[in-house]
């Protein structure tokens, strides 16, 4: 594992991200979420290239390492496509990613739908649960809102 001193933050707008980029955090949210959670399911549902949509993420010489987006859902904020490498996992690029993208949405609504067992991680950054568990591509979901 890289120390985490090491990675470095990145955030751009679906137009400002170089295509190599694009193409590792695609590989990263497949390799997580279609991969290793066994759950194929259209991870390209055209929300990326939205002009409001913002990419973050961490890398280290040149492996995307973290990564998450945040959507502008009409006025309230979406977190979505939180995560990790598996060679990563435990530096704390999740909460530091949670981090600057609170800082980016500042005082404006937010929102989420969290594996449900990761309620305790999104609360430490003032979600709340706003609605009851479902289950999306066979994963239980929770939905969670951060007031202003």
């Amino acid at each position: 594992m890289h120390p985490v001193h090491d990675d470095e933050f990145r955030a751009a707008s679906f137009r400002d991200l170089p295509a190599a980029t694009l193409y590792d955090i695609l590989r990263l949210r497949s390799d997580v979420f279609v991969v290793e959670q066994e759950c194929p399911y259209p991870d390209l549902d055209g929300r990326d290239t939205e002009p409001g949509t913002r990419h973050l993420w961490f890398s280290h010489d040149r492996e995307v390492r973290a990564y998450l987006r945040i959507l502008d859902d009409h006025g309230v904020e979406r977190i979505g496509r939180v995560v990790t490498a598996k060679s990563a996992r435990g530096a704390g690029l999740a909460g530091r990613l949670m981090d600057h993208a609170l800082e980016i949405i500042g005082s404006r609504p937010a929102v989420l739908d969290a594996q449900s067992y990761l309620v305790s991680f999104y609360a430490k950054y003032g979600f709340e649960p706003s609605g009851p568990e479902f289950v999306e591509d066979g994963i239980p979901h929770t939905p969670m809102a951060r007031k202003p």
